[in-house]
């Protein structure tokens, strides 16, 4: 394996609804597992679940704590929204478009899992505002 891959370790409360809620809903690949933790594999990367004691509060919004993809294909990004809908995954924000008209461009949705993680799912018109576009200061939602 010669690709960089992303990691990332978020809390829960339940290993067994947080596998349900990953592999059946999102589609991920379950990996090791026990008691305390479960590592996922969302496309290619590693999500690692937690278990924690304490009760975990929704956010009120999506800034500043939330995580997910950027597809590089719009049909990979309808796909994961129609299995979203198909099964009845919370959306914490329905699919929109963001900067229409403008070469910031793009698509987005976000996913609420049981324990309030927030999950964003991208895909952007022109790649190169992905890091680029510096000239443009437009971040997320006013």
């Amino acid at each position: 394996m010669n690709q960089t891959l992303f990691h990332l370790a978020f809390p829960v409360t339940d290993i067994a609804q947080t596998k349900t809620y990953y592999v059946d809903g999102l589609g991920c690949t379950a990996g090791r597992e026990n008691r305390h933790a479960l590592i996922l594999n969302l496309y290619g990367h590693q999500l690692v679940a937690h278990l924690i004691k304490e009760s975990i509060k929704p956010q009120r919004g999506i800034y500043p704590r939330h995580f997910g993809l950027i597809f590089s294909e719009e049909a990979d990004w309808n796909n994961l929204l129609d299995k979203a809908k198909q099964r009845e995954l919370v959306f914490f924000e329905e699919a929109k478009y963001r900067f229409v008209g403008s070469p910031l461009e793009h698509c987005t949705f976000f996913l609420e899992d049981p324990f309030y993680n927030l999950m964003e799912f991208k895909y952007y018109r022109y790649p190169d505002a992905i890091f680029g576009s510096a000239e443009f200061s437009q971040i997320g939602d006013s």
